[in-house]
Protein backbone atom coordinates (compact mmCIF):
# COMPACT_ATOMS: atom_id res chain seq x y z
CA UNK A 1 0.00 0.00 0.00
CA UNK A 2 1.51 3.31 -1.09
CA UNK A 3 2.15 5.77 1.72
CA UNK A 4 -0.29 8.69 1.92
CA UNK A 5 1.16 12.11 2.70
CA UNK A 6 -0.11 13.34 6.06
CA UNK A 7 0.04 16.57 8.03
CA UNK A 8 1.90 14.82 10.82
CA UNK A 9 4.84 14.37 8.44
CA UNK A 10 5.87 18.03 8.74
CA UNK A 11 5.33 17.99 12.51
CA UNK A 12 7.62 14.96 12.84
CA UNK A 13 10.29 16.60 10.70
CA UNK A 14 10.21 19.73 12.85
CA UNK A 15 10.36 17.59 15.99
CA UNK A 16 13.40 15.75 14.62
CA UNK A 17 15.27 19.01 13.98
CA UNK A 18 14.46 20.48 17.40
CA UNK A 19 17.69 20.32 19.44
CA UNK A 20 15.66 20.37 22.68
CA UNK A 21 13.08 17.78 21.67
CA UNK A 22 11.36 15.71 24.32
CA UNK A 23 9.85 12.25 23.89
CA UNK A 24 6.74 12.50 21.73
CA UNK A 25 3.35 10.91 22.43
CA UNK A 26 1.00 10.60 19.45
CA UNK A 27 -2.67 10.19 20.34
CA UNK A 28 -5.51 9.15 18.06
CA UNK A 29 -8.11 6.49 17.29
CA UNK A 30 -7.16 3.14 15.84
CA UNK A 31 -6.55 2.67 12.10
CA UNK A 32 -5.99 6.36 11.33
CA UNK A 33 -2.41 5.83 10.14
CA UNK A 34 -0.28 6.59 13.21
CA UNK A 35 2.06 3.63 12.85
CA UNK A 36 2.46 4.04 9.07
CA UNK A 37 3.41 7.70 9.48
CA UNK A 38 5.93 6.89 12.22
CA UNK A 39 7.54 4.12 10.16
CA UNK A 40 7.76 6.39 7.12
CA UNK A 41 9.37 9.09 9.25
CA UNK A 42 11.85 6.65 10.78
CA UNK A 43 12.90 5.32 7.38
CA UNK A 44 13.62 8.84 6.16
CA UNK A 45 15.52 10.22 9.17
CA UNK A 46 17.11 7.42 11.19
CA UNK A 47 19.73 4.75 10.61
CA UNK A 48 18.21 2.57 13.34
CA UNK A 49 14.54 2.09 14.19
CA UNK A 50 13.40 0.03 17.18
CA UNK A 51 9.67 -0.70 17.33
CA UNK A 52 8.24 -2.24 20.49
CA UNK A 53 4.53 -3.16 20.30
CA UNK A 54 3.31 -4.12 23.75
CA UNK A 55 0.25 -5.97 22.41
CA UNK A 56 1.89 -7.92 19.58
CA UNK A 57 5.00 -8.68 21.66
CA UNK A 58 3.89 -8.82 25.30
CA UNK A 59 7.26 -10.25 26.40
CA UNK A 60 8.65 -6.72 26.16
CA UNK A 61 6.44 -5.63 29.06
CA UNK A 62 9.19 -6.97 31.32
CA UNK A 63 11.78 -4.41 30.18
CA UNK A 64 11.07 -2.23 33.23
CA UNK A 65 11.73 -4.93 35.80
CA UNK A 66 15.20 -3.55 36.64
CA UNK A 67 14.20 0.13 36.68
CA UNK A 68 13.36 3.07 34.43
CA UNK A 69 16.83 4.34 33.51
CA UNK A 70 17.64 4.42 29.81
CA UNK A 71 20.60 2.01 29.96
CA UNK A 72 18.62 -0.55 31.97
CA UNK A 73 15.72 -0.49 29.48
CA UNK A 74 18.04 -0.71 26.46
CA UNK A 75 19.87 -3.63 28.07
CA UNK A 76 16.62 -5.49 28.70
CA UNK A 77 15.31 -4.86 25.18
CA UNK A 78 18.50 -6.24 23.63
CA UNK A 79 18.47 -9.17 26.05
CA UNK A 80 15.03 -10.18 24.75
CA UNK A 81 16.07 -9.56 21.12
CA UNK A 82 19.86 -9.42 20.60
CA UNK A 83 19.31 -8.48 16.95
CA UNK A 84 18.14 -4.99 17.95
CA UNK A 85 20.80 -2.30 17.65
CA UNK A 86 20.94 1.01 19.53
CA UNK A 87 23.30 3.73 18.26
CA UNK A 88 23.31 7.01 20.21
CA UNK A 89 22.13 9.95 18.08
CA UNK A 90 20.97 7.70 15.23
CA UNK A 91 18.19 5.62 16.78
CA UNK A 92 14.43 6.17 17.05
CA UNK A 93 12.78 4.03 19.73
CA UNK A 94 9.04 3.60 19.17
CA UNK A 95 6.84 2.24 21.97
CA UNK A 96 3.46 1.30 20.47
CA UNK A 97 0.21 0.35 22.24
CA UNK A 98 1.53 1.84 25.46
CA UNK A 99 -1.90 1.56 27.05
CA UNK A 100 -0.90 -2.09 27.58
CA UNK A 101 2.24 -1.01 29.44
CA UNK A 102 1.48 2.43 30.88
CA UNK A 103 4.44 2.31 33.26
CA UNK A 104 6.73 2.80 30.26
CA UNK A 105 5.76 6.46 30.41
CA UNK A 106 7.70 6.80 33.66
CA UNK A 107 10.86 6.12 31.64
CA UNK A 108 10.30 9.20 29.44
CA UNK A 109 11.85 11.43 32.08
CA UNK A 110 15.03 9.36 31.96
CA UNK A 111 15.11 9.24 28.15
CA UNK A 112 14.59 13.02 28.05
CA UNK A 113 17.44 13.65 30.50
CA UNK A 114 19.78 11.09 28.92
CA UNK A 115 19.26 12.34 25.34
CA UNK A 116 20.96 9.42 23.58
CA UNK A 117 17.90 8.20 21.73
CA UNK A 118 14.77 9.80 20.29
CA UNK A 119 11.58 8.28 21.69
CA UNK A 120 8.06 8.11 20.24
CA UNK A 121 5.01 6.61 21.96
CA UNK A 122 1.55 5.82 20.66
CA UNK A 123 -1.46 3.60 21.21
CA UNK A 124 -4.79 2.90 19.55
CA UNK A 125 -6.78 3.30 22.77
CA UNK A 126 -4.38 5.60 24.53
CA UNK A 127 -7.01 8.27 25.17
CA UNK A 128 -8.91 6.00 27.57
CA UNK A 129 -5.92 5.79 29.93
CA UNK A 130 -4.40 9.15 29.11
CA UNK A 131 -5.07 10.88 32.43
CA UNK A 132 -2.81 8.30 34.08
CA UNK A 133 -0.19 8.62 31.35
CA UNK A 134 -0.26 12.41 31.48
CA UNK A 135 0.18 12.60 35.23
CA UNK A 136 3.24 10.35 35.07
CA UNK A 137 4.96 12.12 32.16
CA UNK A 138 4.15 15.77 32.87
CA UNK A 139 7.04 18.03 31.85
CA UNK A 140 8.93 15.34 29.97
CA UNK A 141 6.98 14.87 26.78
CA UNK A 142 5.47 16.56 23.72
CA UNK A 143 2.00 15.62 22.45
CA UNK A 144 0.38 15.42 19.04
CA UNK A 145 -3.21 14.42 18.33
CA UNK A 146 -3.73 12.71 14.99
CA UNK A 147 -7.00 12.08 13.12
CA UNK A 148 -8.12 10.29 10.00
CA UNK A 149 -7.42 12.17 6.76
CA UNK A 150 -9.06 15.57 6.46
CA UNK A 151 -10.23 16.93 3.12
CA UNK A 152 -6.89 18.59 2.38
CA UNK A 153 -5.03 15.30 2.91
CA UNK A 154 -7.59 13.60 0.66
CA UNK A 155 -6.82 16.16 -2.05
CA UNK A 156 -3.11 15.33 -1.66
CA UNK A 157 -3.96 11.65 -2.12
CA UNK A 158 -5.81 12.58 -5.31
CA UNK A 159 -2.69 14.30 -6.63
CA UNK A 160 -3.53 17.95 -5.95
CA UNK A 161 -0.84 20.23 -4.56
CA UNK A 162 -0.99 23.35 -2.39
CA UNK A 163 -1.83 25.53 -5.40
CA UNK A 164 -5.45 24.36 -5.19
CA UNK A 165 -5.64 25.25 -1.50
CA UNK A 166 -4.17 28.68 -2.21
CA UNK A 167 -6.71 29.26 -4.96
CA UNK A 168 -9.66 28.27 -2.75
CA UNK A 169 -8.38 30.44 0.09
CA UNK A 170 -7.87 33.45 -2.18
CA UNK A 171 -11.50 33.25 -3.31
CA UNK A 172 -12.66 33.11 0.33
CA UNK A 173 -10.53 36.08 1.39
CA UNK A 174 -11.67 38.21 -1.56
CA UNK A 175 -15.26 36.88 -1.31
CA UNK A 176 -15.20 35.98 -5.00
CA UNK A 177 -17.50 33.12 -6.08
CA UNK A 178 -15.92 30.07 -7.69
CA UNK A 179 -16.33 29.54 -11.42
CA UNK A 180 -18.72 26.72 -12.29
CA UNK A 181 -15.94 24.37 -13.38
CA UNK A 182 -14.07 24.65 -10.09
CA UNK A 183 -17.29 24.51 -8.07
CA UNK A 184 -18.42 21.32 -9.80
CA UNK A 185 -14.98 19.71 -9.49
CA UNK A 186 -14.74 20.45 -5.77
CA UNK A 187 -18.29 19.28 -5.10
CA UNK A 188 -17.55 15.98 -6.83
CA UNK A 189 -14.30 15.49 -4.91
CA UNK A 190 -15.99 16.36 -1.64
CA UNK A 191 -18.84 13.91 -2.24
CA UNK A 192 -16.24 11.17 -2.75
CA UNK A 193 -14.49 12.20 0.46
CA UNK A 194 -17.72 12.21 2.47
CA UNK A 195 -18.63 8.73 1.28
CA UNK A 196 -15.13 7.35 1.86
CA UNK A 197 -14.23 9.18 5.03
CA UNK A 198 -10.60 9.55 6.00
CA UNK A 199 -9.43 6.10 7.05
CA UNK A 200 -6.11 5.53 5.23
CA UNK A 201 -6.84 1.94 4.25
CA UNK A 202 -10.15 2.97 2.67
CA UNK A 203 -8.59 5.92 0.82
CA UNK A 204 -5.70 3.78 -0.40
CA UNK A 205 -8.06 1.16 -1.82
CA UNK A 206 -10.06 3.86 -3.60
CA UNK A 207 -6.94 5.57 -5.00
CA UNK A 208 -5.38 2.27 -6.06
CA UNK A 209 -8.43 0.97 -7.91
CA UNK A 210 -9.87 4.28 -9.10
CA UNK A 211 -13.33 3.26 -7.88
CA UNK A 212 -15.32 2.52 -4.74
CA UNK A 213 -15.19 -1.27 -4.98
CA UNK A 214 -14.59 -2.85 -1.59
CA UNK A 215 -14.47 0.43 0.32
CA UNK A 216 -17.78 -0.07 2.13
CA UNK A 217 -16.66 -3.52 3.28
CA UNK A 218 -13.48 -1.99 4.69
CA UNK A 219 -15.46 0.68 6.53
CA UNK A 220 -17.76 -1.95 8.04
CA UNK A 221 -14.73 -3.97 9.13
CA UNK A 222 -13.40 -0.89 10.95
CA UNK A 223 -16.76 -0.46 12.70
CA UNK A 224 -16.62 -4.14 13.72
CA UNK A 225 -13.07 -3.61 15.01
CA UNK A 226 -14.27 -0.68 17.11
CA UNK A 227 -16.98 -2.87 18.62
CA UNK A 228 -14.41 -5.58 19.30
CA UNK A 229 -12.31 -3.00 21.14
CA UNK A 230 -15.33 -2.25 23.33
CA UNK A 231 -15.67 -5.94 24.19
CA UNK A 232 -11.93 -6.33 24.75
CA UNK A 233 -11.03 -3.19 26.67
CA UNK A 234 -14.17 -1.90 28.37
CA UNK A 235 -14.87 -3.33 31.78
CA UNK A 236 -17.81 -5.39 32.96
CA UNK A 237 -21.32 -4.12 32.44
CA UNK A 238 -20.03 -1.02 30.64
CA UNK A 239 -19.34 -3.12 27.52
CA UNK A 240 -23.01 -3.50 26.65
CA UNK A 241 -23.78 0.10 27.57
CA UNK A 242 -20.94 1.52 25.46
CA UNK A 243 -22.08 -0.61 22.51
CA UNK A 244 -25.63 0.74 22.90
CA UNK A 245 -24.37 4.33 22.92
CA UNK A 246 -22.28 3.67 19.80
CA UNK A 247 -25.28 2.22 17.95
CA UNK A 248 -27.48 5.12 19.08
CA UNK A 249 -25.31 7.88 17.59
CA UNK A 250 -26.53 7.70 13.95
CA UNK A 251 -30.11 7.08 15.10
CA UNK A 252 -30.18 10.16 17.32
CA UNK A 253 -28.45 12.31 14.71
CA UNK A 254 -31.47 11.58 12.51
CA UNK A 255 -33.80 13.28 15.00
CA UNK A 256 -34.87 16.88 14.63
CA UNK A 257 -33.53 17.43 18.13
CA UNK A 258 -29.96 16.25 17.65
CA UNK A 259 -28.99 16.65 21.29
CA UNK A 260 -27.87 13.22 22.44
CA UNK A 261 -30.50 11.85 24.80
CA UNK A 262 -29.16 9.12 27.06
CA UNK A 263 -32.71 8.27 28.12
CA UNK A 264 -33.35 7.11 24.53
CA UNK A 265 -30.37 4.74 24.46
CA UNK A 266 -32.02 2.09 26.60
CA UNK A 267 -35.07 1.74 28.82
CA UNK A 268 -34.33 3.37 32.14
CA UNK A 269 -30.93 4.69 31.03
CA UNK A 270 -29.61 7.56 33.14
CA UNK A 271 -26.69 9.96 32.87
CA UNK A 272 -25.19 8.46 36.02
CA UNK A 273 -25.13 5.01 34.43
CA UNK A 274 -24.25 5.98 30.86
CA UNK A 275 -22.25 9.22 31.10
CA UNK A 276 -18.93 7.39 31.51
CA UNK A 277 -19.81 5.18 28.52
CA UNK A 278 -20.12 8.25 26.30
CA UNK A 279 -16.76 9.45 27.62
CA UNK A 280 -15.20 6.06 26.81
CA UNK A 281 -16.15 6.41 23.14
CA UNK A 282 -14.94 10.02 23.07
CA UNK A 283 -11.65 9.13 24.76
CA UNK A 284 -11.16 6.30 22.26
CA UNK A 285 -11.49 8.85 19.44
CA UNK A 286 -14.56 7.14 17.99
CA UNK A 287 -17.03 9.98 18.59
CA UNK A 288 -16.72 13.71 19.27
CA UNK A 289 -18.75 15.64 21.82
CA UNK A 290 -20.27 19.01 20.97
CA UNK A 291 -21.30 20.79 24.17
CA UNK A 292 -24.21 23.18 24.63
CA UNK A 293 -23.11 26.67 25.63
CA UNK A 294 -24.77 28.21 28.69
CA UNK A 295 -24.89 31.48 26.76
CA UNK A 296 -23.33 32.51 23.41
CA UNK A 297 -20.53 34.68 24.77
CA UNK A 298 -16.80 34.64 25.41
CA UNK A 299 -14.90 33.04 26.98
CA UNK A 300 -15.91 29.57 25.83
CA UNK A 301 -13.91 27.71 28.46
CA UNK A 302 -16.23 26.72 31.28
CA UNK A 303 -19.21 28.29 29.52
CA UNK A 304 -21.03 25.06 28.71
CA UNK A 305 -23.21 22.38 30.26
CA UNK A 306 -21.33 19.07 30.28
CA UNK A 307 -24.61 17.16 30.60
CA UNK A 308 -25.99 18.58 27.33
CA UNK A 309 -24.19 17.60 24.15
CA UNK A 310 -24.46 16.25 20.65
CA UNK A 311 -22.40 13.28 19.52
CA UNK A 312 -20.83 13.07 16.06
CA UNK A 313 -18.86 10.30 14.43
CA UNK A 314 -15.16 11.21 14.37
CA UNK A 315 -15.08 10.07 10.74
CA UNK A 316 -18.07 10.91 8.52
CA UNK A 317 -17.32 7.96 6.25
CA UNK A 318 -18.02 5.61 9.15
CA UNK A 319 -21.31 7.42 9.75
CA UNK A 320 -22.21 6.84 6.10
CA UNK A 321 -21.22 3.17 6.41
CA UNK A 322 -23.53 2.80 9.41
CA UNK A 323 -26.60 4.18 7.62
CA UNK A 324 -29.38 1.92 6.40
CA UNK A 325 -29.23 0.64 2.81
CA UNK A 326 -31.88 3.07 1.55
CA UNK A 327 -30.07 6.14 2.90
CA UNK A 328 -26.77 4.89 1.50
CA UNK A 329 -28.27 4.41 -1.94
CA UNK A 330 -29.87 7.87 -1.82
CA UNK A 331 -26.50 9.44 -1.02
CA UNK A 332 -24.43 7.42 -3.47
CA UNK A 333 -26.84 7.40 -6.41
CA UNK A 334 -28.58 10.74 -6.01
CA UNK A 335 -25.76 12.67 -4.29
CA UNK A 336 -28.28 13.62 -1.65
CA UNK A 337 -26.56 15.04 1.42
CA UNK A 338 -29.96 15.48 3.08
CA UNK A 339 -30.00 11.85 4.25
CA UNK A 340 -30.91 11.42 7.91
CA UNK A 341 -32.54 14.87 8.04
CA UNK A 342 -29.32 16.77 7.58
CA UNK A 343 -27.33 14.74 10.11
CA UNK A 344 -24.63 14.22 7.52
CA UNK A 345 -24.26 17.96 6.95
CA UNK A 346 -23.65 18.58 10.63
CA UNK A 347 -21.26 15.65 11.00
CA UNK A 348 -19.22 16.89 8.03
CA UNK A 349 -18.93 20.35 9.57
CA UNK A 350 -18.14 19.00 13.04
CA UNK A 351 -15.41 16.78 11.60
CA UNK A 352 -13.81 19.63 9.66
CA UNK A 353 -13.85 21.91 12.72
CA UNK A 354 -12.29 19.50 15.20
CA UNK A 355 -9.64 18.43 12.68
CA UNK A 356 -8.75 22.12 12.46
CA UNK A 357 -8.28 22.16 16.22
CA UNK A 358 -11.56 23.76 17.27
CA UNK A 359 -13.47 22.45 20.29
CA UNK A 360 -17.12 21.82 19.42
CA UNK A 361 -19.93 23.93 20.86
CA UNK A 362 -23.55 24.63 19.95
CA UNK A 363 -26.31 26.67 21.55
CA UNK A 364 -30.01 26.07 22.10
CA UNK A 365 -32.10 28.48 24.13
CA UNK A 366 -34.19 26.82 26.83
CA UNK A 367 -37.47 27.80 25.16
CA UNK A 368 -36.24 26.36 21.84
CA UNK A 369 -36.68 29.66 20.03
CA UNK A 370 -33.03 29.96 19.01
CA UNK A 371 -30.51 27.28 18.08
CA UNK A 372 -27.10 27.49 16.39
CA UNK A 373 -25.09 24.55 15.11
CA UNK A 374 -21.50 25.51 15.98
CA UNK A 375 -19.34 28.31 17.36
CA UNK A 376 -15.69 29.18 16.85
CA UNK A 377 -13.75 32.29 17.83
CA UNK A 378 -10.97 34.58 16.71
CA UNK A 379 -9.08 37.06 18.89
CA UNK A 380 -12.09 39.36 19.37
CA UNK A 381 -15.28 37.69 18.16
CA UNK A 382 -17.47 34.73 18.87
CA UNK A 383 -18.46 33.41 15.45
CA UNK A 384 -21.65 31.37 14.98
CA UNK A 385 -21.68 28.78 12.19
CA UNK A 386 -24.89 27.58 10.63
CA UNK A 387 -25.00 24.44 8.51
CA UNK A 388 -27.70 24.61 5.84
CA UNK A 389 -28.86 22.25 3.14
CA UNK A 390 -29.69 25.16 0.86
CA UNK A 391 -29.97 28.94 0.87
CA UNK A 392 -33.02 28.92 3.18
CA UNK A 393 -33.61 31.27 6.06
CA UNK A 394 -30.95 31.69 8.74
CA UNK A 395 -33.18 33.17 11.40
CA UNK A 396 -31.08 32.08 14.38
CA UNK A 397 -27.91 33.34 12.76
CA UNK A 398 -29.47 36.73 12.03
CA UNK A 399 -30.81 36.96 15.60
CA UNK A 400 -27.41 36.27 17.08
CA UNK A 401 -25.78 38.93 14.92
CA UNK A 402 -28.40 41.67 15.28
CA UNK A 403 -29.50 41.25 18.90
CA UNK A 404 -27.52 43.43 21.30
CA UNK A 405 -27.74 40.74 23.97
CA UNK A 406 -25.03 38.84 22.10
CA UNK A 407 -22.36 41.51 22.25
CA UNK A 408 -19.47 39.15 21.34
CA UNK A 409 -21.10 38.29 17.99
CA UNK A 410 -20.71 40.73 15.09
CA UNK A 411 -20.96 38.41 12.10
CA UNK A 412 -21.40 34.76 11.20
CA UNK A 413 -20.69 31.95 8.75
CA UNK A 414 -23.08 29.77 6.80
CA UNK A 415 -21.86 26.48 5.32
CA UNK A 416 -24.02 25.19 2.49
CA UNK A 417 -23.84 23.71 -0.99
CA UNK A 418 -24.01 27.23 -2.39
CA UNK A 419 -21.17 29.37 -3.71
CA UNK A 420 -19.16 32.01 -1.84
CA UNK A 421 -21.05 35.15 -0.83
CA UNK A 422 -21.47 37.82 1.81
CA UNK A 423 -24.75 39.44 2.80
CA UNK A 424 -26.18 40.90 6.01
CA UNK A 425 -22.95 40.19 7.94
CA UNK A 426 -23.01 36.51 6.97
CA UNK A 427 -20.28 34.82 4.94
CA UNK A 428 -21.49 31.88 2.89
CA UNK A 429 -19.04 29.13 1.95
CA UNK A 430 -19.47 25.70 0.38
CA UNK A 431 -19.04 22.80 2.81
CA UNK A 432 -15.73 21.80 1.30
CA UNK A 433 -14.19 25.12 2.40
CA UNK A 434 -14.60 24.28 6.08
CA UNK A 435 -11.05 22.90 6.31
CA UNK A 436 -9.78 26.40 5.44
CA UNK A 437 -11.64 28.36 8.12
CA UNK A 438 -8.74 28.69 10.54
CA UNK A 439 -6.40 29.95 7.82
CA UNK A 440 -9.12 32.24 6.43
CA UNK A 441 -9.68 33.81 9.86
CA UNK A 442 -5.98 34.65 10.09
CA UNK A 443 -5.97 36.40 6.70
CA UNK A 444 -9.44 37.89 6.25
Amino acid sequence: MAYLKRKIDLFLQNWYHDPDKKPLIIKGARQIGKTSSIRQFAASFYDHFVEINFIEKPRFRTILEDGYETDLIVRNITRIDPGISFVPGKTLLFFDEIQSCPDIVTSLKFFAEDGKYDVLCSGSLLGINYKQVESISVGYKTEYEMFSLDFEEFLWAKGYDDALKSDLLAHMIKVVPFKDTLMNTMQSLFLDYVILGGMPEVISKYIGSGNFSGTLDLQKQIIIAYKEDIRKYASGIDQARIARVFDAVPVQLAKENKKFQISKVSKGATFAAYGACVDWLADAGIVKKCYCLNFPELPLKGNFDDTKFKLYFADSGLLVASLDDESQEDLRANKNFDVYKGALYENIAAEALYKEGYPLFYYKREDGSLEEDFFIRDMKNLIPIEVKANTGNSQSLRSLIKNERYEDIAWGIKLSKNNIGFQNDVYTFPYYCAFLLREWLKQR
